[in-house]
C-alpha cells in the first residue's frame, strides 16, 4: 500500500480537530458535506431528464 501525504494530511487535522473540539463539530461537518454531495448528485442525475432529445 502506497503511503499519500494528501491522506495524511487529512487525517491529522481529522485528529487535531477531535482532540480540540471533540467529536461533535467534526461529525456535523462529515454529515453537511454528505447532504449537499447527495443533493447535488440527485440534482445532477434528474437534471437529464428535463432534456427532450428530438
Amino acid at each position: 500500500m502506497e503511503h499519500h501525504p494528501a491522506a495524511a494530511w487529512l487525517t491529522e487535522a481529522a485528529t487535531s480537530a477531535v482532540q480540540q473540539h471533540g467529536s461533535g463539530d467534526l461529525l456535523r461537518i462529515v454529515l453537511i458535506v454528505m447532504i449537499l454531495g447527495c443533493a447535488l448528485t440527485a440534482w445532477f442525475l434528474l437534471s437529464g431528464y428535463k432534456r427532450k432529445d428530438d
